[in-house]
């Protein structure tokens, strides 16, 4: 049994990624059975993990290793116990102005994590406010620590949140804890987000990045096109109305029928075997 994840001294945390990058804000690593989880941990303690722009150009390098890795099928992304990101690097934004801003697409390279087509599972342990909230809820999944926090303080700054935080949120928890959320900055618990519809589990923080190793490992264990297909279907569904996202379900569904691992599944439940997924 492995360990619970510890942060190390941020001048240990270079690592050598298998592309051969270093990394300075985040760690990478490979676990699950024949390395089928890829696992990245944000990595700037004594910020809390607030999101520099250096940080997510890193975090952008390592899952595109990871999408592009075929003995990885599904992700975690985790920060440290006290905090998972207690927000965007305020220091570096301080200063923009709305020219610079509109000119340049401020923040528009945060959500490449939406467009990653393997699972993405985010373990939150302590703060994640502000940005740190809208990059969980990028994720497909999320696990949360039983000591977590989760909050878009950002009008307490004279502004509002910029990715994602008054979408995703809404379309979460609904509209008005959404809206309370956002107009107060006021946080919620752990226990709180999964009453609402926020996270789908609660585990002690010392369990919660090895439960969701576990749970990346499961689906690491199906075929990896078909639950890129079935990814792509659910997140359908935030996008379109019911009748077009259940044309879209179908034509997906009948997708399905062109694959090898379609056949081998259902050959393997009348067989009563498991099934021996290529990823084809």
């Amino acid at each position: 049994v492995r360990r619970p994840l510890r942060v190390p001294a941020r001048s240990q945390a270079l690592r050598a990624f298998a592309s051969g990058a270093k990394f300075e804000y985040i760690i990478t690593d490979k676990r699950g059975r024949g390395g089928s989880v890829g696992l990245i941990q944000l990595n700037r303690p004594k910020a809390l993990n607030a999101l520099c722009n250096g940080l997510i150009e890193e975090l952008n390098q390592a899952l595109g290793a990871f999408e592009e890795d075929p003995a990885v099928g599904a992700i975690v992304l985790t920060g440290g116990d006290k905090a998972f990101a207690a927000g965007a690097d305020i220091k570096e934004m301080q200063n923009h102005t709305f020219q610079d801003c509109y000119s340049s697409g401020f923040l528009s390279h945060w959500d490449q994590l939406t467009r990653v087509k393997k699972p993405v599972i985010a373990a939150v342990n302590g703060y994640a406010l502000g940005g740190g909230c809208e990059l969980a809820m990028m994720c497909d999944v999320i696990y949360a620590g039983e000591k977590a926090q989760f909050g878009q303080p950002e009008i307490l700054l004279g502004t509002i949140p910029g990715a994602g935080g008054t979408q995703r949120l809404t379309r979460a928890v609904g509209k008005s804890l959404a809206m309370e959320m956002v107009l107060t900055g006021d946080r919620i618990s752990a226990q709180e987000a999964k009453q609402a519809g926020l996270v789908s589990k609660v585990f002690p923080v010392e369990t919660l990045v090895e439960e969701a190793i576990r749970c990346a490992e499961k689906i690491a264990s199906n075929s990896k096109i078909i639950t890129a297909i079935a990814k792509e279907s659910v997140n359908a569904a935030f996008e379109m109305t019911l009748t077009e996202g259940n044309k879209l379900e179908k034509k997906l569904f009948y997708s399905t029928f062109a694959t090898d691992d379609r056949k081998e599944g259902m050959t393997a439940f009348v067989e009563k075997r498991k099934a021996n997924f290529r990823d084809q």
